[in-house]
């Protein structure tokens, strides 16, 4: 027995032993796991000779009557899942971005005994309170940088982003360099002007979808490094 056939096996027993029970027909936890080991497969990118990319954040979608069912167990299922798909993608080759995340959510259009499951390679961000600011200067900050759900306020003189400790936003994500690309801002902060400059990176940067050496950036600028997306929006303040 190869390497792959143990590790499913031993999957499908950590899903199958604890909740079987659980479950008398249509959708059965191992039948997650199998597909997301597909999608592993399906969605592969290659890095290297010997390391592929491949999706770290996943969406199972489920109808009414299997989600009743299965979300009640969703957190064990997954706590057993992740450290096994780990597994998987070790003997793999894969790389996973960051934390593997597992979310079941309702789709009313599925009939019972049928999923979905969508996927995406989600790096993770490593930065401090932005940059020493204090919580007074980035709620002066009229635009913030969007990098994973996590915003950074824009304001003078801007940071750096990168892979490399040393960076100012630290993206765990094998596209970018070390040091990849500098936010400058400049001009007041209820009126600043933005712009990005690439610093030297391997892969490049991509403003709207289109390559650029720099350029500048205002509301709604969407930007991809590697295989992470940033997005210029206006912050949301609490009351």
């Amino acid at each position: 027995m190869g390497v792959f056939d143990r590790i499913e096996r031993k999957l499908e027993g950590v899903v199958s032993d604890g909740f079987a029970r659980a479950f008398k027909g249509d959708v059965q936890p191992v039948e997650i796991v199998a597909r997301l080991q597909r999608e592993l497969d399906a969605t592969a990118r290659l890095l290297s000779r010997e390391r592929k990319l491949v999706p770290n954040d996943f969406t199972v979608k489920l109808s009414t009557h299997d989600y009743d069912n299965l979300f009640p167990y969703s957190g064990s299922i997954t706590a057993d899942i992740v450290p096994q798909l780990r597994d998987y993608a070790g003997a793999a080759g894969y790389v996973f971005n960051g934390p593997i995340t597992i979310d079941y959510v309702l789709d009313e259009s599925l009939p019972t005994g049928r999923f979905t499951v969508a996927s995406e390679a989600v790096a993770a961000v490593d930065a401090a309170q932005p940059f020493g600011l204090v919580p007074q200067q980035a709620r002066k900050a009229s635009l913030v940088l969007e990098v994973n759900g996590i915003r950074h306020p824009l304001v003078p003189p801007g940071f750096t982003i990168g892979r490399g400790a040393d960076a100012d936003i630290r993206i765990n994500d094998p596209g970018i360099s070390r040091q990849h690309a500098r936010i400058v801002v400049t001009g007041a902060p209820g009126d600043p002007t933005i712009s990005i400059e690439d610093a030297g990176s391997t892969n490049g940067i991509l403003v709207n979808g289109e390559r650029v050496r720099s350029a500048l950036l205002t509301e709604g600028s969407r930007i991809e490094m590697g295989n992470t997306r940033l997005l210029v929006r206006t912050p949301v303040h609490d009351v």
